[in-house]
């Protein structure tokens, strides 16, 4: 027998409901956003210009070990498993991401929705081992939760969605129930992320993870975004770690200048190169270095929201805006924090034109490569 809703405080609260043996639960209302998303193989240019595009100069020579490959290193070229979303479940389309949000790299398609919403992601995998979309904050049952782990009675590792073997497809049902909108102290619109959670540290250096953003029950307009903000920003602090990619023997022999003598030890259950190990980490913004992304513009005076999100790994960022201010948790500032995984959400009025720094201000990120630009355009 189904209960009924509770009301409390003005909000109504509706009990999930497993249906049946798919155990599908259903939000109220709302709209069901499809999406068809690829793992695809995808050779990538972390530094595509071939320069330092903020001190416009020649990469130095601490620069150069991180994007120029070496004995032991892979430099700025490697192969990548990225998100991508077409046109439709023939996967045969891929769909054209818009110029405005080319700054957005590597990361997965961004997608949206309401409060109330339910996503369903069509997922195809084209990569050469198993792969997976796990979702943060939103309402998920096994089959959609895109993680191979034993998960109490009736579950087991091998449960549908949790590994998507080469050249399968799994649909992933997630609904957008009120706990995963804004909370009480926020604005209109929070950050989620996606990733693959096979192997989740292999899978996330190997380029898998991409945003998700959620607006407020009534806040949203028709394509999913908040009706309170004129301008979004996504960007991810991404520390890829490519001694930890699933293609680290692929781009050993197509990218170090002397595979053979590589040698590989197991760290942490990983494989890991041992010798000149540390320039195979590429700290980068949305998959670029040293200010080689396309730069996110905006207007003085525009309601500007930024999403800040974080990858795995043995580290911390601070973000740090140069030029503008935002507001984070009501308070003003221009630097925060990110933690490994997390995610924070900046609102931003911009009253000082001009092309400004947006960088990483721990000191070692810095100099290998965490740095972009934004503009801001006279109203």
């Amino acid at each position: 027998m189904r209960r009924p809703s509770v009301a409390y405080l003005g909000l109504v609260l509706v009990p999930l409901v497993v249906a049946g043996a798919a155990q599908r639960r259903e939000v109220p209302g709302g709209r069901t956003r499809i999406y068809y998303v690829a793992a695809d193989e995808v050779v990538w240019d972390y530094a595509p210009s071939g320069t330092n595009l903020i001190s416009g100069q020649p990469f130095d020579a601490v620069e150069r070990p991180f994007v120029v490959a070496g004995p032991h290193s892979v430099g700025k070229v490697t192969l990548k498993a990225l998100y991508r979303e077409y046109t439709d479940s023939t996967f045969s389309t891929p769909k054209p991401r818009p110029a405005e949000l080319a700054y957005l790299g590597f990361l997965g398609p961004l997608l949206r929705a309401e409060v109330g919403d339910t996503i369903r992601v069509v997922f195809k995998n084209n990569t050469r081992f198993p792969a997976s979309m796990h979702p943060h904050g939103v309402s998920y049952t096994k089959s959609s939760e895109g993680a191979p782990y034993v998960g109490g009675a009736g579950t087991s590792a091998d449960v549908p969605g949790g590994a998507v073997a080469p050249g399968a497809v799994h649909t992933y049902v997630w609904p957008v129930p009120e706990r995963a909108g804004p909370g009480p102290g926020d604005g209109s619109s929070v950050l989620w992320m996606y990733h693959s959670h096979v192997h989740e540290e292999q899978d996330v250096s190997s380029g898998l993870m991409g945003p998700m953003i959620v607006t407020a029950r009534g806040m949203a307009r028709p394509d999913g975004s908040p009706k309170d903000v004129d301008h979004e920003v996504v960007m991810a602090f991404y520390e890829v770690d490519e001694n930890s990619s699933r293609f680290l023997s692929h781009n050993s022999r197509a990218y170090m200048t002397q595979p053979d003598s590589v040698h590989v030890d197991t760290v942490f259950a990983l494989p890991v190169v041992r010798i000149d190990g540390q320039y195979n980490f590429k700290e980068t913004m949305n998959g670029f270095m040293y200010g080689n992304g396309p730069l996110p513009t905006m207007r003085v005076g525009e309601r500007v929201r930024w999403y800040l999100m974080a990858t795995t790994g043995f580290e911390i960022h601070a973000p740090h805006w140069h030029g503008n201010t935002v507001v984070i948790n009501h308070m003003r500032t221009d630097v925060t924090a990110l933690l490994p995984m997390g995610m924070a959400v900046a609102d931003m009025v911009p009253d000082n034109p001009g092309v400004w720094l947006f960088h990483c201000h721990v000191s070692n990120h810095l100099r290998m490569g965490m740095q972009s630009r934004y503009e801001v355009l006279a109203r």
